[in-house]
């Protein structure tokens, strides 16, 4: 299977198998023009819509019975304005591609997370983000949207026009339309040098926020079962150029990271004891590597070993005592966790269901190996993370319904009476948003 979201007999899978879905039909938009006409035929049948991506979501925000739209003929770049420093490409462009295309014309985004498979807007409109000190979310580097609202028009939006949509959309969860194009600010592009290095865990903690105030983009993977981290610092460089070795680049990230890891987590599945054995050979298995080289080749990496994930923000000054408490649960309980925990960070941002949205952030992501079962983990997992005020990635795991989630973002009103307003009879709705938004 490759690493999108499969559809066999009718069936759309997400990536990481947890949700399926039987849409009544599918459509392939090859312009906004057809997209918009697939909607008001919807309409006319009674149906509701949804675009889907790669899947690379955990909930079901993207699962319909009704008319699944597939953005795959709707990619490229549209426009590259240098004096505004932007560029617009189609929503169904996956990141890899527009990353490359950038690279090919000296520019870059400022910031991305850590895979690359994702369509341009199933990334934003679910909220993905990296790590940084002043730079985070991919959304918050959004200037301009195109979507297609229930009644099948075309609306257009930035700072400047329906600036009010604009606050909303850039994470719009796909409740208010369908994003057809995305501008994006980018600037030329420039080097990063990445400093990965083994760290225990208690001095990260200790360390935290220097580590945080030191650097551009700070993040590390804390191993359940043992006392060690693996660090990441990532900041602008001058240069030169030093990649990875090919080889070696090979042996870590793909060898060990993917291929020996997934060999471990098998084990780890069929003999959950041998886990707090497995974790102490891994958290040490790579050695502290710096490296420079251009933007995407640092911030991303392959993600092969298939997994499930619950992430959530809480604010940045209660990380600390949020992961030891998550620590303390999991020395203390029988789990058997084989994945690393991953933490990250994120400055506040103006978007109103932004997981940063109005404070700074940081990011507690837990994995659970595909096929195990992961909801001891997470439950007790988000029971931590909400007594801090936790905010859930709007595409991972969770169990939070509009009730708390109105009471988490101060804007959540503001929200729910845009979408009343430009999708009154819910053409985009689905379980996932009834749960979360409410009816």
């Amino acid at each position: 299977m490759g690493s999108t979201a499969s559809a066999k007999n009718g069936t759309w899978r997400n990536w990481g198998g947890n949700v399926s879905a039987r849409p009544a039909r599918e459509v392939t938009p090859a312009s906004v023009d057809e997209l918009a006409a697939a909607v008001r035929r919807a309409a006319e049948d009674g149906l509701p819509v949804k675009p889907v991506g790669t899947g690379h979501s955990f909930t079901s925000i993207a699962a319909t019975d009704g008319v699944l739209v597939r953005p795959h003929l709707l990619t490229g770049i549209r426009d590259v304005d240098r004096a505004a420093g932007t560029v617009t490409v189609e929503a169904g462009t996956p990141l890899r591609r527009l990353n490359v295309a950038l690279a090919r014309e000296g520019l870059s985004l400022t910031n991305m997370g850590d895979i690359m498979e994702q369509t341009v807007a199933g990334a934003t409109g679910t909220g993905t983000h990296g790590t940084g000190r002043d730079s985070a979310s991919v959304a918050a580097q959004i200037r301009g949207l195109e979507l297609v609202t229930a009644d099948g028009s075309v609306l257009t939006c930035s700072e400047r026009e329906n600036p009010e949509v604009f606050a909303a959309a850039r994470i719009g969860l796909g409740a208010l339309g369908v994003v057809t194009a995305i501008t994006f600010a980018v600037e030329p592009v420039f080097l990063l040098t990445a400093r990965e290095e083994p760290m225990p865990f208690d001095r990260v903690c200790a360390e935290f926020d220097q580590l945080h105030a030191e650097n551009e983009h700070f993040e590390f993977y804390w191993f359940p079962h043992t006392g060690n981290t693996n660090t990441k610092r990532n900041n602008r460089s001058a240069g030169p150029e030093r990649p990875v070795p090919r080889l070696r680049g090979w042996f870590e990230d793909e060898f060990l990271s993917n291929g020996v890891f997934q060999a471990a987590n098998w084990v780890g599945r069929a003999v959950p004891a041998t886990v707090p054995a497995i974790a102490r050979i891994s958290s040490r298995a790579l050695s502290a590597r710096t490296y420079t080289d251009i933007p995407y080749k640092v911030f991303t990496s392959p993600r092969r070993v298939r997994f499930v994930e619950m992430e959530y923000a809480v604010p940045r000054e209660a990380l600390v005592e949020t992961l030891r408490e998550l620590k303390a649960m999991v020395d203390r309980s029988p789990l058997r966790v084989s994945f690393p925990v991953e933490v990250r960070t994120a400055p506040a941002d103006d978007i109103t269901l932004s997981t940063a949205s109005g404070r700074d952030s940081a990011y507690i992501a837990v994995h659970m190996f595909r096929g195990t079962p992961y909801r001891g983990y997470f439950t007790a997992a988000e029971r931590i993370f909400t007594a801090h005020e936790g905010r859930p990635h709007w595409g991972k795991i969770h169990t939070r319904d509009a009730d708390y989630l109105s009471r988490a973002y101060p804007r959540f009103a503001e929200f729910t009476a845009l979408r009343d307003r430009l999708d009154p009879e819910r053409r985009f709705g689905n379980d996932y948003l009834r749960r979360v938004l409410g009816a």
